[in-house]
């Protein structure tokens, strides 16, 4: 099992938290994904089939709230 911390400057907000947790965890593989608003801070684990580069990938085309930025 892999876990990876992203920080996400512009998370502003509860409904960021929210799409990104319900988003990202649909991903295979991901196991649990923890968003929080006070650190800016999104904690991702998973397990094959998912991958960094596949989690990146999906952001990039599929997240789109509050014009969220990841600094990878």
């Amino acid at each position: 099992m892999t876990t990876v911390t992203y920080t996400i400057p512009n998370i502003s907000c509860g409904h960021c938290v929210h799409t990104i947790q319900s988003e990202v965890s649909e991903l295979a593989g991901v196991k649990s994904v923890v968003a929080d608003l006070a650190t800016k801070q999104t904690v991702i684990t998973f397990d094959a089939p998912a991958s960094e580069e596949k989690i990146k990938a999906f952001w990039r085309r599929s997240i789109t709230c509050c014009s969220l930025r990841v600094t990878w």
